[in-house]
C-alpha cells in the first residue's frame, strides 16, 4: 500500500495544494494538464511511489483545489514554473526530476529554463510547441469564448455538474471536476496561457541540458507529434517514446508507466546532466 499525504503552502500570496505518494527518496514532481486537477495522475502516481519514488503530484495556480485568481496577468507559463521551484523550495527539496502532460510538459520545459540545477530530469509528455498552433486555436478559441461571453451559462452549467454524485471511474471524476470549476478563473488561465510565451522559444530548448524523456502521441492536432520529435532534436540528452494513442497512459497505463519509471531510475542512477557542470564550476570556485 502506497501512503498518500496532503498538504498545501503559500507563493506569493496564493495557497498551492499538492499530494505525496510514499516514502521513497527520489522525488518526482508530476503536474496535470490544462485546466484539469492533480487527480489526473493519481494512478500514475501510486505506481510509481510502489516502485520507491517520492512522487509529489501539484496543483498549479488555477487549478484544482489551489486558488484560482481571476486576474488573467498572473497566469504564465513561467510564472507557473514559479509555482514548482516554490513546491520544491517547501518541501526542502534540492533536485527532483520534474515531468507533466500537456499544460505541464510545457511547465516542465520552463522549470527546466528556470532552475535547472533543480531538475534532475524532465518527463515531458505532448507538448504544444511550435507546430500546435493552428489545433490549438480551433480547440480553445471556442473554449475561450464560452469562459469569458457566455459565463453565465457556463456557470450555471458548472453548478449543475458540481452537484452530480461521483463515480468510480476516475477518469469519468476528473472530467466531471474539470466541468464543475468555476468558469472565471478558467477563462483568465487560458487568456494568460495563450497571450503570453506557450513555451521556451527553440533557442532556448537548444541550449537545455536536461536529460529528458519525451512522449509524443500520434493522431493529436493540438499536441503534434511533430512537436515532440523536434524538442527530441532540439534536446541532446533526450530520447522519445510513442505511445498508442492520447489515452494509453489513462487506459492501458503498464507499458508507459514501467517507461516512466525506468527513465527515474536512471536519472537517480547517474550524475544529473544539467547540475553536475554547474557543481563542478561552484567546487572549483
Amino acid at each position: 500500500m502506497v501512503s498518500i499525504r496532503t498538504g498545501e503552502f503559500v507563493h506569493d500570496g496564493y495557497r498551492l495544494a499538492f499530494s505525496e505518494y510514499g516514502a521513497g527518496t527520489r522525488p518526482f514532481v508530476l503536474l496535470p494538464g490544462l485546466l484539469l486537477p492533480r487527480s489526473m495522475h493519481d494512478p500514475l502516481a501510486r505506481a510509481l511511489a510502489e516502485r520507491g519514488n517520492h512522487v509529489i503530484t501539484l496543483d498549479l495556480l488555477g487549478h484544482g483545489e489551489s486558488d484560482r485568481p481571476a486576474d488573467m496577468w498572473r497566469y504564465s507559463m513561467a510564472l507557473l514554473a514559479e509555482n514548482v521551484v516554490a513546491l520544491l523550495d517547501h518541501l526542502e527539496i534540492e533536485e527532483a526530476v520534474v515531468g507533466g502532460t500537456s499544460l505541464g510538459a510545457n511547465v516542465t520545459l520552463e522549470t527546466c529554463v528556470l532552475a535547472p540545477e533543480r531538475v534532475r530530469g524532465a518527463v515531458i509528455e505532448m507538448p504544444v510547441l511550435d507546430n500546435a498552433l493552428l489545433g490549438c486555436a480551433v480547440a480553445f478559441a471556442p473554449l475561450l469564448v464560452a469562459l469569458t461571453v457566455g459565463l453565465p451559462v457556463t456557470r450555471v452549467v458548472a453548478g449543475i455538474v458540481r452537484r452530480l454524485p461521483r463515480t468510480r471511474v476516475p477518469l469519468l471524476n476528473v472530467g466531471l471536476d474539470w466541468i464543475g470549476q468555476d468558469p472565471k478563473p478558467s477563462g483568465a488561465v487560458l487568456q494568460g496561457l495563450f497571450f503570453g510565451r506557450v513555451a521556451p522559444p527553440r533557442s532556448e530548448r537548444a541550449k537545455l541540458e536536461t536529460r529528458a524523456l519525451v512522449i509524443g502521441h500520434p493522431r493529436d492536432p493540438i499536441h503534434p507529434f511533430s512537436d515532440a520529435d523536434m524538442l527530441v532534436r532540439e534536446m541532446r540528452h533526450s530520447r522519445m517514446v510513442e505511445a498508442n494513442s492520447i489515452l494509453e497512459l489513462r487506459l492501458s497505463p503498464a507499458r508507459l508507466t514501467g517507461e516512466i519509471g525506468r527513465f527515474i531510475d536512471e536519472c537517480w542512477r547517474e550524475p544529473s546532466s544539467a547540475s553536475t557542470p554547474r557543481r563542478r564550476r561552484a567546487a572549483s570556485a
